[in-house]
């Protein structure tokens, strides 16, 4: 391993540390000033905080279901692990937008996952209303989950060379795809 793919797992490693602390001081933040079921609004009629309690995943998928919680901390468990898996290999491959998205969804990941393994369910306080219509009350990690899913979902419409690249798991050891600037370099 060359200290440039050292470097980066480091950065990475602490953009991650720095996202889930991130969410969790929110999250306590949130607790701590207002009360469960509480509100705050800070543009009248549009935005405020709302501090709840998602016993399901997004949209509360599974509240309602007692088992909910630990179906979900399961498989958040292993997409964790895999998002980890593809941030690693695509870090390997030199594939940085693919491991930034990578990062985001698993910081995201674990932010939730805290949550649920600690509390049996997970604090959501970001709020937002449009005229009748209320938007699923959200969260810190929610936010880098989403933003993760979309530049993942870009990286595969617009550059599906090197995501193909970075599923062919039949190499032994990853080849570094080239870039504009391996490119440039070699020439």
């Amino acid at each position: 391993m060359n200290k440039l793919t050292k470097r980066l797992y480091i950065l990475y490693s602490l953009c991650i540390v720095a996202m889930v602390l991130l969410d969790q001081i929110t999250k306590a933040a949130i607790v701590k000033a207002i009360p469960l079921y509480g509100e705050k609004e800070l543009i009248k009629g549009f935005f405020s905080f709302y501090h709840t309690q998602n016993t399901g995943s997004a949209f509360s998928f599974l509240a309602d279901k007692d088992w909910g919680i630990y179906v979900l901390s399961g498989v958040s468990v292993l997409m964790a692990l895999l998002i980890l898996f593809l941030m690693v290999r695509s870090i390997k491959l030199n594939l940085q937008l693919i491991a930034v998205s990578c990062a985001l969804l698993f910081a995201g990941a674990v932010g939730n996952l805290i949550d649920r393994f600690r509390l049996k369910y997970v604090v959501d306080f970001f709020s937002f209303t449009f005229g009748t219509y209320n938007f699923a009350i959200f969260n810190v990690a929610d936010i880098f989950a989403v933003c993760g899913t979309i530049l993942f979902v870009v990286c595969i419409i617009f550059d599906s060379n090197k995501f193909d690249a970075l599923l062919s798991f039949m190499d032994k050891k990853p080849t570094e795809v080239k870039t504009e600037e391996t490119t440039n370099a070699d020439s």
